[in-house]
């Protein structure tokens, strides 16, 4: 991120990430619903109550969204991009797979990415912006979090991807997540930075 952003549009990833975002904690509970390993299942719990108790991560999103001019209620009613709902869609369906196929798309394709990215963009966010701490928390607990989920999410896709053919299942799914952000993400560059009818 070189700052060549404006607010508005910072704002418009902000209504199009919460679609994502506010339906992750469901997404692993179907997850953990179908976990056979209990220390998978700790982990997938922990990762719920982090994201939905105390300030729920999705509060952090539209703190972030209010500093750049959009209201809580037009993040939480945005019309999805078709980029976005073809995520969402694509993340409901990973989540009742079967365990090891689920856990490698979305603990490894899509949230140990994270981390990588907000790193990136959070330095910009404060110095070319101006945000402060307050306004991007939602980054910096993400790339701290996000870290951590993404190494034990490694770990436990690992030990369940213990056959040549589980193992070619998880790799495809982690390509499919990789593939789907890249399609979110040019998605909202099309609609708010080319000014493409979506």
């Amino acid at each position: 991120m070189s700052g060549e952003l404006t607010r508005q549009q910072l704002g418009a990833w902000v209504c199009q990430h919460y679609q994502y975002v506010s339906q992750f904690p469901r997404w692993c509970a179907a997850v953990y619903a179908d976990c056979p390993d209990a220390d998978a299942r700790d982990f997938l719990l922990e990762n719920i109550v982090e994201e939905e108790s105390g300030t729920k991560h999705v509060d952090l999103l539209i703190r972030f969204g209010e500093a750049c001019g959009v209201s809580r209620k037009a993040v939480e009613t945005a019309r999805q991009l078709p980029t976005t709902r073809a995520l969402t869609a694509w993340c409901f369906e990973t989540s009742r797979q079967p365990f090891h196929v689920a856990a490698a798309g979305l603990l490894v394709g899509l949230e140990s990415q994270v981390p990588g990215i907000y790193k990136r963009n959070l330095p910009p966010l404060k110095t070319k912006y101006g945000f402060n701490d307050h306004e991007v928390e939602f980054f910096a607990i993400h790339i701290e979090a996000d870290e951590v989920h993404g190494e034990r999410g490694y770990q436990i896709v690992e030990r369940h991807s213990d056959t040549p053919e589980r193992r070619a299942q998880a790799l495809e799914q982690v390509r499919q997540a990789t593939e789907m952000r890249w399609q979110y993400m040019s998605g909202l560059h099309r609609a708010y930075v080319l000014k493409e009818d979506a």
